[in-house]
């Protein structure tokens, strides 16, 4: 996993060629798209029983110091200073001026230690970006790490064989277990709004690892495509695509991962990259936001369509469209002005110079069934 290289590849790679994976590049990575099975059988497998994502593609760091958590939160709006030992939090990385870096998962591995786990497209400048911010504290970059994701309504069964103190982990928690003599960190955690763990493994029992989950007969490896169509329908952004440097977390719909303590009069009010900004919109309302769309029709509309309102003219864009397996119907994300983003309301998304009929809708658009205990 060189980042030398101009495209790299996973611990993984010889097990997805030969499970009849399509590899295509993506950020940097040769990944799997898809395996024999394909995207639409793949997304319903997931739902149904227990799909396993390589994602150690992802950046995994270590943040270790004296007073991390405090140090960190100048760089992220989240009070981190209150998650317990083995609890983990969303968050974004964000800029001067409001807008969103990257975002990640934090995890609060001891009272000075912190494990990040970053976008791949992202991880070298979020590493140098805590580097220059955070001189003084050891960064770490877990480089040859795997980290795999069996998710599902089912991957509760074969953890509960393999790593019972982990099955009682609940949403957004982890901890330290050993699977077949294997040293692990799992958290309950996921990018798919189903069900699941996220396994961190060194690269010496990453393939041992797989082998023991692809085991069960339930278990099967699921590729990028349907990561992305399992996402979508929870309503989850992928970085670079729903949000990037140029929205912010407000007009991203995702004002929930800003601590109540780091808003105006919390207790630790502010003190991150962009707060004053953020604050501003907050307190003034933004110009756009981030809806979901359910399309007409059975054809999708694809990220970079153009939005357009009843009288045709054009309000926005779509960020992340395709077709929704759980639902049977083509389902969408993009930006439109915030008197249009009531759920409900009627616009059209142009496909090839043709208005396809699109309607706001809540999101998730498919309950997403995180275990909360």
């Amino acid at each position: 996993m060189s980042i030398d290289s101009e495209v790299n590849k996973t611990i993984f790679y010889d097990y997805h060629i030969a499970a009849g994976g399509k590899m295509v590049p993506f950020a940097g990575y040769l990944m799997p798209v898809q395996y024999r099975a394909g995207i639409m059988q793949e997304h319903l497998h997931t739902r149904e029983k227990a799909g396993l994502f390589d994602v150690s593609h992802m950046g995994q760091v270590v943040v270790t110091g004296a007073g991390a958590a405090r140090a960190l939160e100048k760089l992220v709006p989240v009070d981190l200073e209150a998650l317990a030992i083995n609890q983990q939090t969303y968050a974004t990385f964000t800029a001067e001026d409001g807008g969103v870096l990257d975002d990640l998962i934090i995890t609060r591995w001891a009272e000075d230690s912190f494990f990040l786990v970053v976008n791949a497209g992202c991880k070298h400048a979020d590493i140098a970006h805590i580097r220059q911010h955070l001189p003084d504290f050891d960064v770490t970059y877990l480089g040859d790490r795997g980290l795999l994701a069996l998710q599902g309504v089912r991957a509760k069964e074969v953890m509960a064989e393999l790593a019972p103190e982990a099955n009682k982990l609940v949403f957004m928690n982890g901890c330290r277990a050993t699977i077949d003599g294997m040293d692990c960190y799992i958290t309950r955690s996921g990018y798919t709004g189903e069900d699941g763990f996220e396994i961190s493994v060194a690269p010496s029992d990453a393939l041992a690892l797989a082998d023991k989950l692809l085991s069960y007969d339930i278990v099967e490896w699921i590729g990028l495509g349907a990561r992305d169509s399992l996402r979508l329908e929870a309503g989850l952004c992928l970085y670079g695509h729903d949000m990037d440097v140029t929205t912010s977390p407000v007009e991203a719909g995702i004002l929930w991962s800003i601590s109540k303590s780091r808003r105006v009069g919390g207790a630790k009010e502010g003190g991150f990259l962009g707060a004053e900004a953020i604050f501003a919109q907050i307190a003034n309302g933004v110009a756009k936001k981030r809806v979901g769309f359910l399309v007409d029709g059975r054809a999708p509309v694809r990220e970079g369509a153009e939005i357009v309102d009843t009288s045709g003219a054009v309000v926005g864009a779509i960020t992340s469209g395709g077709f929704g397996p759980t639902l049977q119907a083509p389902i969408a994300m993009g930006y439109v002005p915030t008197e249009l983003a009531a759920v409900g309301t009627q616009l059209n998304a142009l496909v090839r110079g043709v208005a396809r009929p699109i309607t706001v809708a809540k999101m998730p658009l498919v309950e997403q069934r995180y275990y909360r205990g």
